[in-house]
């Protein structure tokens, strides 16, 4: 396919800095492109140069007649006095918008439904709502309106799982007509593996460009290293011949000795220093017993809406837990409580004697008190030096591991990006030696070489861990298990990850979609009846005014005594699940037994998700 943009040896200076360094590349029909690199690299650069949105300073940006544009950017563009159907649906006649399953696809994907539910209706100003609602707001337009090229900026910002997952179903079976492409940046590895067709790398000026999403990118790249490697072996083998022959040179060969060293500068002049990765690190040299945190019977409210209702949740030395669920189901909330900030309505909280807690929240405010102070200040404030790996490191080597160099060391804190001060947020957390980690929203700012490092560190951590993330990569290859909050107030296990927290949710939608459905049925019924003037008519009324017609009164009373007997199951199975932990943490060093315990706790995990499911059902009936 024809390119639909070219760029021909572009390059573009800000400042002192070369964001493109002689850059050639295509945008071709039918591509995916996913855009990766360190932060402040140029990668909305690269992005504004391909729109037009901004001139190279040599070279050019050639785009095919006719093409249409649309670029989701970073900055918050939407007019805050126009209505959200004013934003998103523009002036297109409603008959127009409701017929068309592309527009219907994704006001229901990103705004909850075509009546916009999520944001307020369609009829509710954009300027009260939350940078997250405006975004998710941006990113609908420009969807509805489905330009030729597709740009966006970090899509997957301020969107929950399920939302990452709906994004990446539309864009890869909703716009797939050869004359549509897509360049997305985005440092959601899971998005950009289920999205990209191929992987651009903006890295010193330079675009790099690879086949394929994120595992044909790692795969890509570590060949290229090898290849690299190999080849530095052969210039190390001869480097080494030189220095060897200069040794074993005669001082009165001048000319020829002088000739050699040249040759040898030469040869690693342009050789860049090497950047080591984060090594593995263990911060948790506290020891943790046989407690941790333990939730018995735990419920919480905030306002009207419950957030946890009898839970009991037993966290044990070593858990890793991935927590995912609906915007405003409490995520956030759940770790306070775990962390004892936020107190229990009801139930009890117990605590482990040697925990020792560290907090990740998504507050950047708490640095402010440090915004006069430099980086390495801002360190040592916690600790001078730790213990990484049986060695002691100093906390300007750590900072120098997780990307903060020498001179950025010496920078004020109140001039760091966002990306940086989460790195120091982080920093400040893990130079404590905590035991017990939570994370809220850890992967925000960061780009996916730091998330690198990140999980790299946490992978030879020894202690427990607790993530709240909307990244689905990250949460399936930091943790071994998940649990999910629906908005319900039970916190569920499970065993089949991120997929079967979607399945869930998908079924838990559809549920109120058909209710919503039978309501509005009932709704036209009443008001048919009323015009008859019938007693069928007033009964009709009567029964949509007490929560819907489409079950009977007996249908109801059987429902409510089937959620009674499957609450008392669930009830059991959470308490078999209990004593199943306690076993095997006390058999711990019985390698046989902890096999036979955990065969059984699956069973029972598996026992007491089919019955909420089987609740949920019965829920429904109740209304």
């Amino acid at each position: 396919m024809a390119n639909l943009v070219s760029v021909e040896r572009a390059s573009l200076a800000l400042g002192t800095t070369m964001v493109l360094d002689d850059v050639s590349l295509g945008v071709s029909g039918g591509t995916r492109v996913g855009v990766v690199g360190r932060n402040g690299g140029g990668k909305s650069t690269l992005l504004k140069v391909i729109s037009g949105a901004r001139e190279v300073d040599d070279g050019r940006v050639a785009r095919t007649g006719g093409l249409t544009v649309g670029m989701l950017s970073q900055e918050d563009t939407l007019d805050p006095t126009h209505t959200v159907r004013r934003s998103v649906l523009a002036d297109r006649a409603e008959h127009e918008w409701a017929g068309d399953a592309r527009i219907r696809d994704v006001l229901d994907g990103l705004l909850g439904g075509i009546d916009a539910a999520a944001v307020g209706g369609l009829d509710a100003v954009v300027g009260p709502m939350s940078g997250g609602e405006r975004r998710r707001l941006a990113l609908a337009a420009l969807l509805v309106d489905d330009p030729d090229l597709l740009l966006l900026d970090e899509p997957t910002n301020h969107l929950d799982v399920e939302g990452v997952a709906w994004l990446a179903q539309h864009l890869t079976t909703r716009r797939t007509r050869p004359d549509n492409a897509l360049v997305v940046i985005t440092h959601d590895r899971w998005f950009l593996d289920a999205v990209a067709t191929d992987t651009w790398e903006v890295v010193d000026g330079q675009v790099l460009s690879f086949e394929g999403g994120y595992a044909a990118y790692v795969l890509a790249k570590a060949e290229r290293a090898r290849i690299a490697a190999v080849t530095e072996e052969r210039r190390n083998n001869l480097l080494r011949k030189e220095l060897a022959w200069l040794r074993r040179g005669a001082p009165a060969r001048t000319s020829k000795p002088r000739f050699r060293i040249e040759a040898a500068n030469q040869l690693i002049e342009h050789e860049p220093p090497p950047r080591d990765d984060v090594s593995l690190m263990r911060f948790a040299t506290t020891r943790l017993g046989k407690d941790v945190v333990d939730l018995e019977s735990a419920s919480v409210r905030l306002g009207d809406k419950q957030i946890l209702d009898d839970v009991t949740w037993r966290l044990g030395p070593g858990d890793r837990v991935g927590i995912v669920g609906v915007n405003g189901a409490g995520k956030s909330t759940l770790l306070r409580v775990v962390s004892g900030d936020v107190a229990l309505d009801a139930g009890r909280r117990k605590q482990g004697k040697t925990v020792a807690m560290a907090f990740l929240t998504q507050e950047v405010r708490e640095l402010e008190r440090f915004a006069d102070w430099r980086v390495i200040e801002a360190i040592e404030d916690v600790k001078k030096f730790t213990m990484l790996g049986g060695k002691e490191v100093s906390a300007s080597q750590l900072a120098k591991q997780l990307g903060f160099t020498g001179q950025r060391q010496q920078t004020r804190v109140g001039s760091l990006s966002g990306g940086e001060r989460r790195r120091l947020q982080l920093l400040r957390l893990l130079m404590a030696e905590p035991n017990v980690l939570l994370l809220d929203e850890p992967t925000n700012d960061l780009d996916i070489e730091t998330l690198q490092s990140l999980e790299d560190v946490l992978d030879g951590w020894a202690g427990t861990l607790l993530v709240v993330s909307h990244d689905r990569y990250l949460l399936e290859r930091m943790c071994d298990q998940q649990v999910a909050l629906l908005g319900d107030g039970r916190l569920r296990d499970l065993p089949g990850g991120v997929e079967q927290y979607l399945q869930l949710y998908a079924a838990q939608q559809q549920a109120r979609q058909s209710a919503r459905s039978r309501d509005a049925a009932a709704g036209r019924d009443a008001a048919a009846g009323q015009g008859a003037g019938g007693p069928a008519a007033a009964g009709t009324a009567a029964a949509a005014s007490g929560g819907g017609p489409a079950y009977s009164a007996a249908e109801v009373r059987e429902a409510r005594k089937e959620m009674g007997r499957l609450e008392r199951q669930i009830a059991r199975l959470e308490a078999e699940q209990a004593r199943l932990h306690d076993d095997m943490v006390a058999r711990a060093t019985d390698a046989t037994a902890v096999r036979e315990l955990d065969a059984r706790l699956r069973e029972v995990v598996d026992q007491r998700e089919e019955l909420e499911m089987a609740w949920l059902e019965a829920a429904e009936v109740t209304g």
